[in-house]
């Protein structure tokens, strides 16, 4: 049996390996993550055939699921993209009135942002910000900072997005609750932490405009785009399909036909195969798309996610490990001792490994992988909510080691140090904000 003070050193090791070998010697974060993961075994005294056994078996838990996924949403997020679906979204927002322009980003990047992993929706949504900074004569800053907010938000708290659906399916909450969670949090985590946050900057947020070449991007013409109404029902259906299994589960008996049917068509996979063929046909057959166009898409698009599934895979042969070398176990006791409330330990610790390693998706995995093991010392703190908490955690501390934070440097022609001052600090609102979301909603709930 290990000291505490082993086990701890052995996690701190870990972490500052995983820093080290991605931020100093550049090495991708799928094989720093591996490496980490021979570390602790080896340091915990692991047996090597056990050790390979729990990282195959931590990659194949993770991504028997998650790939799946992770697939039909690139699917979804594709068609958005190639049909126009998100311009819709954003002319029509612009056309509402009594809503300034930097909430109509914030509006923008929560609806759109359920089907677009992160860095793509800032390439895919900026666009709109330099339309509306071009028509409003609005500093672009003021538009960027919104946007990146919410698409962050979205990302960590809001499945169907992998980092927040792993976090949800590896302890063991409810899908739909953590969406329907994910929808009231959401809101005003992103207004606070963008336009009033601006808003109370005032006039000292420097005015930038849309950078010169960039300034040639061309939008379709809006007799081209899908309706408002497909587009909705295409981002929406996956989400209201799993909350309707969630409402099953409160409601129904688990014997009827009904049960079962809504069970089948509730499950993310099912939900989001169901959501990618419709937008097949919605944005894709019916905006005069042919299917072998369709398929062209399709296999062009799939070539972005290796990235991301080999980061999701070997974050869970970090975790695998973790657990199966005993130093879960052993740090959930340590844990316990510090009579840290779980909802802010688990908001602390996504919120400095998101700083650490410049990757909210690793972040959350990561800190799924440390909080997981103590939850069975606080069984009245419920899955969500501690889902919640860790995706809170990693919204904040988007600083230069996120690729997140020089996308919206970049995009919106600001310096270093306003990226810095104006974007990082509404990150870390929305952050606290989130956090303190997830405390009311903890007490009331």
């Amino acid at each position: 049996m290990y000291s505490d003070m082993w086990i701890f050193g052995t996690l701190i090791s870990s972490i500052a390996l995983i820093v080290f070998t991605i931020v100093k010697l550049k090495i991708h974060p799928f094989l720093a993550l591996l490496f980490s993961s021979f570390f602790v075994g080896s340091v915990m005294g692991m047996n090597p055939v056990e050790m390979i056994s729990a990282i195959e078996n931590g990659v194949g838990g993770t991504l028997g699921f998650l790939a799946i996924v992770i697939g039909l949403g690139t699917i979804l997020g594709k068609m958005m993209e190639i049909s126009g679906a998100a311009e819709r979204i954003g002319l029509t927002l612009q056309r509402l009135p009594y809503i300034s322009a930097d909430v109509v980003m914030v509006l923008i990047g929560l609806v759109c942002g359920i089907t677009l992993f992160v860095e793509v929706g800032v390439v895919l949504l900026i666009p709109l910000a330099f339309s509306i900074a071009k028509k409003t004569n609005t500093s672009l800053l003021k538009l960027a900072i919104p946007l990146g907010t919410a698409l962050m938000t979205v990302h960590c708290i809001m499945p169907p997005h992998p980092a927040a659906l792993y976090v949800t399916n590896a302890l063991g909450a409810d899908v739909g609750t953590v969406i329907l969670y994910g929808f009231i949090l959401g809101l005003p985590t992103a207004l606070i932490g963008g336009p009033l946050f601006l808003k109370l900057v005032g006039d000292r947020l420097p005015f930038t405009s849309v950078p010169a070449e960039l300034a040639s991007d061309q939008e379709k013409g809006e007799k081209d785009l899908p309706s408002l109404a497909a587009t909705l029902f295409t981002i929406l259906l996956p989400i209201v399909l799993m909350l309707l299994k969630t409402g099953a589960e409160l409601k129904l008996d688990e014997s009827t036909t009904l049960y079962t049917v809504i069970e089948f068509i509730g499950n993310p996979i099912t939900a989001m195969f169901i959501a990618a063929l419709n937008a097949y046909y919605l944005l894709g057959l019916k905006q005069n798309m042919g299917m072998a166009q369709l398929l062209d898409k399709t296999e062009n698009c799939f070539s972005s996610i290796a990235n991301i599934l080999l980061i999701i895979g070997a974050g869970g042969a970090f975790n695998g490990v973790l657990n199966a070398s005993g130093l879960g176990d052993g740090l959930a006791t340590i844990l316990a001792g510090w009579h840290m409330h779980p909802i802010l330990l688990a908001w602390l610790v996504a919120l400095v490994m998101h700083a650490a390693v410049g990757s909210a998706t690793v972040a959350m995995m990561g800190s799924t992988a440390i909080v997981s093991p103590m939850l069975v010392l606080y069984p009245d703190v419920s899955p969500e909510i501690i889902t919640l908490a860790i995706g809170s955690g990693a919204i904040g501390c988007t600083i230069v080691t996120d690729s997140l934070f020089w996308l919206v440097k970049q995009y919106s022609g600001a310096s270093l140090n306003d990226t810095f001052k104006y974007y990082t600090t509404a990150t870390a609102i929305a952050s606290v904000v989130a956090l303190g979301g997830t405390f009311l909603l903890s007490y009331i709930i």
